[in-house]
């Protein structure tokens, strides 16, 4: 159960907008219901959209702390043993509070990342009806994976190119040890699908 605090029971999916962190995250989900693990998802996204946004916090990363605290108490409550996150950490300065604020007994991160040409693609496709939606993610892509290549707190990297959701989900399952029905034991490894250290 959730309580052993040596048990990696929270997994957080990061990386730039179009590495698949969602599609990801959902794929996980099915496999953790299929092996009969209480879990949650939570897709960061949703739960920090505010407008107009604080001038002082324009990707309102604080608003998303304080409902990820509300969220993992909640589930928790409800009997989630696992919770799969999908988002965004820039620092490494963020993971604890990130950890605390799920309540984690231990958090593996997990980043994504695709080839920029599949990631342009993706998102193209995303956005074909907002021109504005469109740009702004393709810029922010390029500005995010700098940010990211530049940091040096993932667990395990796993490149999503041409790895399909079910495939990524299964690395990720394998890296935090939740590949058995009933709670997890394992220690992170980078096996599966190109999985690299960071």
């Amino acid at each position: 159960m959730w309580e052993d605090r040596l048990m990696i029971d929270v997994v957080f999916i990061n990386g730039t907008v179009g590495s698949g962190k969602t599609s990801a995250a959902e794929a996980l989900s099915m496999i953790e219901a299929e092996r009969g693990h209480p879990h949650a998802l939570i897709d960061s996204d949703t739960i920090r959209r505010l407008w107009p946004r604080p001038d002082d916090d324009p990707f309102q990363h604080e608003l998303e702390l304080e409902n990820l605290r509300d969220l993992a108490t909640n589930y928790r409550a409800a009997g989630a043993h696992h919770l799969i996150v999908a988002g965004v950490i820039e620092h490494s300065a963020e993971v604890p509070r990130y950890a605390t604020a799920l309540q984690a007994g231990r958090m593996l991160v997990c980043r994504l990342t695709a080839d920029s040409r599949v990631v342009e693609t993706r998102l193209i496709t995303r956005h074909s009806d907002d021109a504005a939606a469109r740009d702004w993610h393709l810029n922010r892509s390029g500005e995010l994976a700098a940010i990211l290549d530049a940091g040096a707190f993932h667990d395990v990297i796993i490149d999503t190119t041409t790895t399909s959701p079910r495939q990524v989900a299964d690395a990720i399952a394998t890296a935090a040890g939740w590949t058995t029905a009933g709670r997890s034991t394992a220690e992170p490894s980078t096996t599966g699908p190109s999985p690299t250290a960071p």
